[in-house]
Order: structure tokens, then C-alpha cells, then sequence
């Protein structure tokens, strides 16, 4: 196993995550607290969607650092 199969893993994680992530933020800003019992995990909906929306910005951080090392070839093979 080479690091860049590990990066390329991590890199094909942070995608899938932020496919579901995406999909779980609403169009009218309910996001996660539309779904039901899953609300309850937080305090109320607002940090809910507070910790929603920092999950996403931190898996987009990831996924387009990984997308640009994987690109440019930085690793060894």
C-alpha cells in the first residue's frame, strides 16, 4: 500500500462524504433538523446546521487540497 493509494482513498472518502453532506442541506435552510429523530443529536436545529455546514466546508478543503496534489503528481507512486 503506497501513499498515494492511502490519499486516493482519503480523497474518494471526502467525496462520498461530500455528496451526503450536500444532499442533507435543505433549500430552505433546514437542513439536517428536517430529518426526525436526528435533530436530536444537537441542541437545537441551528447548530445543527452550524455543525452541518462546518463538516461540509472542512470535507471541501480536503477534497480540493488531495484534488490538487493527486493532479499535480507530488507523490511518489
Amino acid at each position: 500500500m503506497t501513499v498515494s493509494n492511502i490519499v486516493q482513498g482519503i480523497w474518494a472518502f471526502s467525496a462520498t462524504g461530500l455528496i451526503i453532506l450536500v444532499l442533507l442541506h435543505s433549500p430552505k435552510g433546514d437542513g439536517i433538523g428536517a430529518i426526525g429523530g436526528q435533530a436530536q443529536l444537537f441542541s437545537s436545529t441551528k447548530s445543527a446546521e452550524n455543525t452541518l455546514n462546518r463538516i461540509t466546508w472542512a470535507l471541501t478543503v480536503i477534497f480540493l487540497g488531495l484534488t490538487v496534489v493527486l493532479s499535480a503528481g507530488w507523490l511518489p507512486k
